[in-house]
């Protein structure tokens, strides 16, 4: 038994303890309180007024898919197949490194667990996967069904396949290859229940379509990527058509249109937030969006949106929070509602009995600049341990 005691323990979902303790045993949380009991035979970790919140959560990442330390010119990434603006049937889980660079920098800086989703190149992405950062194999590392459809709208499939001369060239075509695309898994998903009852009556097997039966059948999330106002709208639009599981990844201009997020009821996966004018439709990017889309009532995860540099989300965060983003909303973002977007909540996103020990220790505020992650525990095994 693990005993993590003196420290301001942020459960996220509950009372919050300026001087408690929480008791890990067999990679579970089995107490937590400012009078928890300390067994005489628990390893104590004393961690001298520090913070102890739930590991990080980011829950939208490129860790391990797009190829870290980098090469100059850049080699193919593994996280676009941009081959075609519909790919589905590509797994991010196939490329995934357990050695990329990214993986240690960002265990260290608090986060337990990510999100990979395929890149923005193509319409249709293909599936991202849920995983903690430990583990020597891919299977080690993930987490099993916790798969996730990637979808993009706006400039970054227009880019790459307008140049190609190529559809989708603009707006209308890269929403009418989404609506085929889902059009076609309808019919493909209703002609396999069909089936169930008359097999003569079975589809022929389509491996593209197949990978989008769990989508048309809200088993499996859309992740979809809207920065521009009428972006996300058009993937609210498509969505209702078919009556999708979905969220927005980025929402950079969701500030314009909290009405309509809140109407729907859409979850935003807000970020990255310190990026320059690079391209239009992230013209309109403010750092008080996470902050306007709470105050509105929208479940908001915030995102570095990045391999390795997702070390510095937390203490972008704090400058969120300069910005009107209130602490308890701060901290939701990075912990319980990463969890419950993917899935996880019954494992992770908060400290509460019988979770998955999956803890971060600052020795401050851990949305300061000035604070450091100490230490960080998966399923009950510490890394990084400087305490």
């Amino acid at each position: 038994m693990i005993a993590i005691t003196n420290g301001k323990i942020v459960t996220v979902t509950g009372e919050t303890y300026e001087n408690g303790t929480v008791l890990v045993e067999k990679g579970k949380i089995t107490a937590v309180g400012a009078n928890v009991a300390i067994p005489a035979d628990a390893e104590v970790i004393d961690v001298k007024g520090g913070w102890v919140t739930p590991g990080f959560i980011d829950a939208h990442t490129h860790i391990s898919n797009f190829n870290e330390p980098d090469t100059m010119p850049a080699l193919c990434k593994d996280g676009n197949e941009m081959s075609d603006p519909i790919t589905p049937q590509v797994r991010a889980s196939d490329a995934i490194n357990p050695c990329d660079y990214a993986i240690e920098k960002v265990r260290n800086a608090g986060f337990t667990t990510v999100c990979t989703l395929p890149g923005s190149a193509n319409v249709c992405g293909g599936t991202g996967i849920v995983y903690k950062l430990r583990g020597h194999t891919a299977e080690e590392m993930i987490i099993p069904g916790t798969e996730q459809m990637k979808f993009a709208l706006g400039e970054n499939p227009k880019r790459v396949y307008g140049t190609k001369n190529q559809m989708p060239m603009t707006r209308m075509g890269t929403a009418a290859l989404l609506r085929q695309t889902f059009y076609d898994a309808k019919n493909y998903s209703d002609a396999l229940l069909k089936a169930e009852k008359d097999p003569s009556k079975a589809p022929k097997p389509d491996f593209k379509l197949d990978a989008l039966v769990p989508v048309m059948r809200r088993e499996m999330k859309c992740r979809i990527h809207a920065h521009r106002a009428d972006d996300i709208c058009t993937a609210i639009r498509i969505c209702k058509e078919f009556d999708l599981d979905f969220s927005i990844e980025h929402a950079t201009e969701g500030y314009k249109i909290t009405d309509v997020l809140q109407k729907n009821d859409v979850t935003c996966v807000v970020g990255p937030h310190l990026w320059g004018p690079g391209k239009q439709e992230i013209h309109g990017l403010s750092l008080h969006t996470p902050a306007a889309l709470h105050e509105a009532g929208i479940t908001v995860c915030l995102t570095a949106d990045s391999g390795s540099q997702t070390q510095f989300l937390p203490a972008t965060v704090g400058i969120l929070m300069v910005n009107g983003l209130d602490e308890q909303a701060a901290f939701e973002g990075v912990t319980i509602n990463p969890a419950r977007l993917l899935g996880v909540a019954d494992k992770m996103g908060s400290i509460e009995v019988g979770k998955d020990a999956d803890l971060a220790v600052f020795s401050g505020h851990p949305f300061s600049s000035l604070s450091k992650c100490m230490m960080t525990m998966i399923d009950g095994v510490a890394y990084n341990k400087s305490l």
